[in-house]
């Protein structure tokens, strides 16, 4: 679904009474606030003399059990000028859980601190850029990592309410405190409430929880490579994709304290997220999209399109909910990994996030708004845009698998087929190894294919594929993966560093401090020639068939029909190339194996791919015009990226 963005231009207007003149008038930095209306905030403001600050704001819950409510650790860099000539200015905020642990960004940054306890360097570039323009930035730490009380929930009730306390302190809705344990209280009458949340995975996850809450106060996220629901983190539908749960993560990241104190939190995390990957309400209370209606703030969301990690799940279900409850949104794909957009596009980056925080947290009426709504890599460092996303004129395309000539090498197109097609579960094969055998019959798997396409078609959007499949054995596992046949160079994202290569010298991004430089080591694409490109991927255990949050174990000999949702992608197929639809068991390292190896035989005649097309079926019957046979090709390997890393289990420290 796509509905082109809406904004809403917050200004002053020409013929405001005087006191609402002088209110409006606290929250324009001096230099910009010009009778025309300014077009961008300017650097105007002294960073080392910059006001750095903590409080303790209090998040009325008791996660540690100690009877004390938890108060979590603020760490403020603001301008001081503003403050002097009784101006408020908005909020740029990160909450994290790794400001201690693990470090943020490509350099794993970490907090640091002088004799008094006030921030030294705050990770990133946020505040060295935005603070000399008029913002104040916020540094929270989650209840239970770094300074603050509590325990990590994963994306619980806690780990949100240590974030949306604050913004209710912002907006004078809340109490905090100038120590931990004190009770001398601090204000935030410095801001004028308004607040940007960004931050990247675990962080970006945060702003998504927070903005689901519909908290007043909170104009926009900047969600980057972010959860939209926790149980797609760690199932997908059914099928584990980790070998632990988010307990494991939760000590991962809790400080020393915590650890102490919140045996309670671990033992939940545990009984109430099973292995069995059934959906519980623990899963209910980390779901993000459901509550997408009550989300007032805007939404720039940026993902790699070849992310594993957060995988392209968490952004098919949550850009839909965006758009049918109306919500202003943009959104950058790049073909990187888990990577910060100031890895893969630093210059563009840092200008359009400028530009995004202008309009939306000082109303400047700056033109981002009229501007297309989604950006796309289409090459590595090539990018294209979309006026909406996905485009008009995408339609859901039903392909249909048929028999080939050798069992297992098959042909997709549009009319319906008979015939089946048997393979067995090899969990020591993965992805790369079916597409790069995709010419070849092989034991492990089902591949279909166009033949070589006459024009470009263009995939935009999340597909589903759906199965009917026979097993041999009371547990089985299905993948689903649409693959690009042709060369092409791409981003090596299953390389280290994910599609990008840093580098030793370093550029600039606002002000510096003798603790707290601006300068980031520079990063450039890491790329590779390939034959074949992985566009999209989903998994399901087959036991789900029925009830998507419960598995049962399967009856063998008994037919049974999944659907499985694959990620969100934007990708051309280019004429000469093929597109390739292959199903088959464990996928090495993205998933984890079923309890047995059983052997399916799947019925083609109830198998299809619902692919989200730029000009719907008309588009893919142009492109496959004249294609001619999608068989007898050459039966050595096909070259692809190296085989999928060992899946992460933390929604990334680094980078």
């Amino acid at each position: 679904m796509s509905i082109r963005t809406r904004f809403t231009t917050w200004r002053p207007l020409a013929t405001a009474t005087a006191a609402t003149a002088a209110l409006l008038a606290t929250f324009l930095a001096p230099a910009t606030a010009q009778a025309a209306g300014p077009k961008e905030s300017q650097p105007v403001y002294s960073y080392e003399n910059a006001v750095r600050e903590a409080v303790w704001v209090d998040t009325r819950l008791d996660g540690d059990g100690d009877g004390k409510t938890d108060r979590v650790a603020v760490d403020i860099v603001r301008p001081r000028e503003p403050a002097q000539q009784g101006r408020k200015v908005p909020v740029i905020m990160d909450a994290s859980p790794y400001y201690s642990c693990c470090g943020r960004g490509n350099e794993s940054q970490l907090k640091t601190y002088d004799a008094n306890g006030n921030v030294v360097r705050m990770p990133l570039f946020y505040d060295n850029y935005f603070v000399p323009r008029g913002y104040a930035f916020v540094g929270v730490d989650l209840a239970g990592t770094n300074r603050s009380d509590g325990c990590v929930d994963v994306g619980g009730r806690s780990d949100i309410q240590s974030a949306k306390a604050v913004v209710d302190w912002l907006n004078g809705r809340g109490t905090a405190y100038t120590t931990r344990t004190g009770t001398t209280k601090a204000r935030a009458g410095w801001t004028n409430g308004r607040t940007g949340m960004i931050g990247k995975s675990w962080d970006g996850t945060i702003a998504n929880g927070v903005a689901a809450t519909g908290v007043q106060g909170l104009k926009t996220i900047v969600p980057i490579s972010a959860i939209s629901t926790w149980y797609d983190y760690y199932f997908a539908q059914g099928a584990p994709l980790y070998d632990s749960g988010p307990d494991w993560l939760s000590d991962y990241v809790d400080s020393p304290d915590a650890r102490a104190k919140c045996a309670a939190v671990q033992h939940k995390l545990v009984d109430q997220a099973p292995r069995t990957g059934d959906w519980t309400p623990l899963w209910t209370e980390r779901d993000y999209v459901k509550d997408a209606r009550k989300i007032k703030a805007s939404v720039f969301l940026v993902h790699g399109m070849q992310d594993l990690n957060v995988r392209l799940q968490h952004v098919g279900p949550w850009w839909d909910a965006l758009a049918r409850n109306g919500v202003e949104r943009k959104i950058w794909l790049s073909q990187t990994g888990h990577v910060d957009p100031f890895d893969f596009r630093r210059a563009e980056w840092v200008d359009t996030l400028h530009r995004w925080f202008d309009h939306e947290l000082l109303g400047y009426d700056n033109g981002i708004d009229r501007e297309p709504m989604a950006d796309i890599e289409r090459r590595p460092d090539q990018w294209v845009t979309s006026k909406s996303w996905p485009p008009r004129g995408t339609s859901a395309t039903t392909l249909r698998p048929a028999q080939g000539t050798s069992p297992g090498v098959g042909t997709l197109g549009l009319s319906k087929a008979k015939g089946t097609e048997t393979f067995t579960d090899d969990p020591a094969l993965s992805e790369t190894d079916w597409a790069a055998r995709i010419d070849t019959a092989t034991p492990d798997k089902a591949g279909f294919t166009t033949g070589t396409l006459t024009r470009d078609l263009r995939l935009s959007g999340s597909s589903k594929v759906t199965v009917t499949a026979t097993p041999t054995t009371s547990t089985a596992h299905l993948s689903a993966v649409l693959v690009d046949l042709g060369p092409d160079t791409i981003r090596d994202y299953a390389a280290s560093g994910e599609g990008i290569t840093t580098l030793t010298d370093r550029t600039c991004w606002g002000a510096s401090t003798a603790g707290d430089s601006a300068c980031f080591k520079r990063t450039q694409a890491r790329t590779t020639a390939v034959d074949y490109t992985v566009v999209s991927r989903g998994w399901a255990d087959l036991g789900t068939y029925a009830d998507p949050g419960k598995g049962v174990p399967l009856t063998p000999g008994k037919a049974y029909t999944l659907t499985l949702d694959l990620g969100a992608t934007d990708h051309v197929v280019p004429a000469g190339h093929r597109l390739a639809l292959i199903v088959a068991g464990t996928d090495r390292d993205l998933i984890d194996p079923p309890s047995t190896r059983p052997t399916l035989t799947i019925d083609l005649a109830r198998t299809s791919a619902r692919v989200p097309l730029v000009g719907g079926a008309a588009a893919f019957a142009h492109a496959t015009k004249g294609a001619g046979a999608a068989v007898a090709r050459e039966a050595g390997a096909l070259d692809g990226v190296r085989a999928p890393r060992t899946a992460q289990r933390v929604p990334e420290a680094g980078r």
